[in-house]
């Protein structure tokens, strides 16, 4: 899984001032959980961009005074009005230890449905997947060469033995179902 290294520095004091103070510098409080005690901490709210504004997943390395943490995001909170970064939590990595995270979910291959008219509908852009860190992928491919009209990708179809899935098995992924112009066609050629 890819990673992007985050530099901030550890705060002191945590509480509404100085909090306020951290945002109106620039900067952003976070929190690390996981480990032993929290972690708390401050970086710049612009080394966020590449981890927060992107459909992929990413791993962190947060780098605080000499000392870095393998993490992983866990929770983001924005202002309602102006969508800027006010708090972001992070859990710590662990080898030995599986972690819960929403993996995103590619589709591959020219479905043969789509091509005689059908329309592809894609359900589900990310799964939640449980593994250990290692084994994290950086997305899910999902292959639709074989979907004809009515035909539907359940979750079952996309085990893998590096992760679980922590979905139902009758879960949809994708599915082709019958366009409004094929079943105007077909409707057409009956009579």
């Amino acid at each position: 899984m890819k990673s992007i290294t985050i530099k901030g520095s550890q705060r002191e004091s945590v509480g509404k001032k100085a909090t306020k103070a951290l945002r109106n510098a620039g900067k952003v409080p976070c929190v690390l959980y996981g480990g032993d005690k929290p972690v708390h901490f401050s970086a710049d709210e612009k080394s966020f961009k590449p981890l927060v504004y992107t459909p992929d997943v990413f791993t962190a390395t947060i780098e605080l005074d000499g000392v870095t943490y393998s993490a992983v995001l866990q929770d983001i909170q924005f202002h309602p009005v102006n969508d800027s970064i006010l708090h972001v939590d992070f859990y710590q990595l662990f080898e030995d230890k599986a972690v819960t995270m929403d993996i995103p979910v590619r589709l591959v291959g020219s479905s043969k449905g789509v091509m005689v008219g059908g329309a592809l509908r894609h359900n589900l852009r990310k799964l939640k997947v449980k593994a250990l860190p290692a084994n994290l992928p950086d997305f899910i491919e999902a292959d639709i060469t074989e979907l004809e009209i009515g035909n539907k990708l359940y979750v079952t179809k996309l085990k893998n033995d590096n992760y679980t899935i922590l979905h139902p098995d009758n879960t949809v992924v994708a599915q082709v179902r019958m366009s409004r112009n094929a079943a105007k066609a077909a409707a057409e050629a009956e009579k």
